[in-house]
């Protein structure tokens, strides 16, 4: 059925747009306490991916529900055999999120210090661990005739799995750093491409490594395949253009190389979504986990319908944000000046009594006496 390899594009597609934009999401929140050296500083950096981070995670539970939907044996096997890493995934989610909503909640350090260690944490943990699962589905765990995994939680940690969450966090790290210097200005620019510019020669390095060995796990030709090869190219173009400071290129260049990544995932995998190292017979394949066909043509009918629109809004969400982002915004603001003390009301005059203001004082009420007897005797030709 036509169908059923759409589908399997389509969850590719959706877990290679949610790290191309949460990726970086993921970046800064690592960084965001090297790249902020004080309060205000860490302020900023969160707030370059405010509004954003919570729009990108919405690609992950999608592409989750879209393995439930379309191939209920895949999304099965799958979550019941990382059933452990699955939880910790979740804490991990669960805790970088509350820290976005938390830390701002109290102005005391030792609250906001020990929210941002959650956000990093939680930051590292998730591409590690999204990782180690999705170079596990490649490389093979042990599933049974049943397709039910047999292993353990330490049969998930093999050395290449762990390759591939080695390399998504270096290329998140560098996604973010790049993300970074785009975003702010100043001493956070500046620190941001430092960053970026050490990080860069290990993310090439583990890029290129990880290529070759997709390529030796899922292919028995001798060349590289086109995405496996650009993968290496944009790392490499990456790497140097942070060291020519060409921050808009950068990160367009180390997008192409988490799309390529994770691209070259499924395109190995296909027609297989899971691989058992139990027996190859046991391999879990796109047709022996698909849903009935009914159910993937109204599938079909809403992801065409909706998927446009949600691709709209999250571009103009971008566009509204764009604008950098200035550690100077998120300093306390200088106590305003004390406003001048109100002047006494004035007593209260009784009916008929003359306000003491507009009665003469002695010496004036003298001069003027003086004067009008002056006036009187030279009226009548007497001097005083």
């Amino acid at each position: 059925m036509a169908l059923v390899p759409f589908w399997f594009i389509v969850i590719a597609v959706l877990w290679t747009g949610f790290f191309v934009l949460e990726g970086f999401d993921f970046g800064v929140g690592m960084l965001h306490s090297v790249v902020g050296q004080d309060d205000a500083g860490r302020r900023a950096a969160i707030n370059t991916i405010g509004p954003l981070w919570d729009g990108n995670e919405v690609w992950l539970i999608v592409a989750g529900a879209g393995m439930f939907a379309a191939f209920p044996g895949w999304y099965a096997t799958m979550f019941s055999g990382l059933y452990l890493a699955m939880v910790l995934l979740l804490m991990s989610l669960i805790i970088r999120g509350v820290a976005f909503e938390y830390r701002g909640k109290r102005d005391a350090a030792r609250w906001r210090r020990t929210w941002d260690v959650a956000l990093t944490v939680g930051s590292l943990l998730a591409p590690l661990l999204i990782g180690i699962a999705l170079g596990d589905l490649l490389h093979g765990l042990p599933i049974n005739s049943a397709q039910n995994f047999t292993g353990s939680f330490w049969d998930l940690f093999q050395p290449y799995a762990v390759l591939t969450g080695v390399t998504l966090v270096l290329i998140c790290l560098l996604h973010g750093a790049t993300f970074l210097s785009l975003k702010t200005t100043g001493s956070m620019h500046e620190r941001s491409g430092r960053l970026a510019r050490r990080v860069a020669p290990f993310t090439a390095a583990a890029v290129a490594a990880f290529a070759i060995w997709t390529h030796v796990a899922s292919s028995s030709t001798f060349f590289l395949r086109p995405l496996e090869l650009l993968a290496i190219l944009a790392v490499l173009a990456a790497t140097w253009l942070v060291y020519e400071r060409r921050d808009g290129f950068a990160f367009t260049a180390t997008a192409v190389t988490m799309a390529s990544c994770i691209v070259s995932i499924f395109v190995g995998l296909y027609p297989n979504v899971m691989v058992s190292s139990t027996n190859p017979a046991y391999n879990l394949t796109v047709h022996n986990t698909a849903s009935a066909p009914y159910s993937l043509r109204a599938m079909t009918v809403v992801v065409v319908i909706f998927l446009p629109l949600v691709l709209a809004y999250q571009t103009w969400t971008y566009y509204v944000f764009r604008r950098r982002v200035s550690r100077e915004q998120f300093l306390p603001r200088p106590p305003a000046p004390p406003a001048p003390a109100p002047a006494p009301a004035p007593a209260a005059v009784s009916p008929g009594q003359v306000p003491a203001q507009e009665r003469p004082s002695g010496a004036a009420a003298g001069t003027s006496l003086h004067g009008l007897g002056r006036w009187r005797g030279a009226r009548h030709g007497r001097k005083l």
